[in-house]
């Protein structure tokens, strides 16, 4: 579905932010991107979606070039900004001005989205609170039908029952022709949502892997003492140790926490195990 090829970019009078990046993201899936802050997610998100253009390189949708914007590439990409601009409208009047221009737009969708997600649809949008704003922007995202649903930080303002809510409504409207990319920084706000981990650091995607995959390659556990384990990456606290070893036949619940602390802080027998499916 999205297929980036050397692609090299950064702002005018600052050092690259990517150099011939490469990464391939299919349809059924939900992808988390993860990078320290100033990585690069959302630029690369931008990419994208056709709204930043690269130095060098292409970001292809469906084999067409993102950076001419046509109208049939527009249409089937939603992208949820991080920071948010909503219009002095309600939520259905904001649905009936802009669904039209999804194709694929559903107001039934939209209604029982607002619903899920605990938001008065005749409230006026730049009114509400951020979190409010920004649960009102996920359901018409998702609304929208489109085949690639594109979203930065969009846990962003949610309170704890609200991320709930998200990540269980997220997991009900992916499907086999639905391709969902979200970016954070709050990693835990990812556990048991996504099924594909990207990982974005020094310029380049140093992990692209099924979660299903990690789990089988690594295992993690808190111990008491490690002092004869093979471990590949520990982080102590007054109790003990959480650690990360290779997986010896054990299948458990990734720690995707501690594995992005692993992997920012460049531990690189874990980021060659990961990288070993390639």
């Amino acid at each position: 579905m999205i297929q980036i090829s050397a692609l090299s970019f950064g702002y005018k009078g600052k050092s690259l932010l990517f150099e011939n990046l490469n990464l391939s993201l299919n349809e059924g899936h939900i992808y988390g991107l993860l990078g320290k802050n100033g990585a690069g997610k959302s630029t690369l998100l931008k990419n994208m979606a056709g709204l930043a253009f690269p130095a060098k390189g292409k970001c292809l949708y469906k084999g067409v070039n993102v950076s001419s914007r046509p109208v049939s590439v527009l249409q089937d990409i939603y992208f949820i900004a991080e920071e948010l601009f909503v219009p002095s409208l309600t939520p259905l009047q904001f649905a009936a001005s802009t669904g039209g221009f999804y194709p694929q737009f559903s107001k039934t969708d939209f209604d029982n989205y607002l619903k899920v997600l605990d938001v008065d649809p005749v409230a006026i949008m730049d009114k509400l609170s951020f979190g409010q704003q920004k649960k009102v922007m996920i359901a018409f995202g998702l609304a929208t039908n489109t085949s690639l649903l594109i979203m930065d930080e969009p846990t962003n303002g949610l309170d704890i029952p609200s991320k709930v809510q998200f990540r269980k409504l997220m997991a009900s409207v992916l499907t086999d022709e639905r391709c969902v990319i979200i970016s954070t920084h709050q990693v835990r706000d990812l556990d048991s949502l996504i099924d594909t981990l990207l990982v974005l650091d020094n310029r380049e995607i140093v992990v692209n892997q099924l979660m299903d995959e990690v789990a089988e390659k690594l295992t993690f556990g808190f111990y008491s003492d490690t002092t004869d384990m093979r471990v590949l990456y520990e982080e102590e606290n007054i109790r003990g140790k959480n650690a990360i070893l290779q997986n010896t036949g054990q299948y458990g619940k990734v720690d995707l926490e501690l594995l992005f602390n692993a992997i920012i802080s460049n531990n690189i027998p874990v980021i060659e195990l990961l990288k070993n499916h390639e």
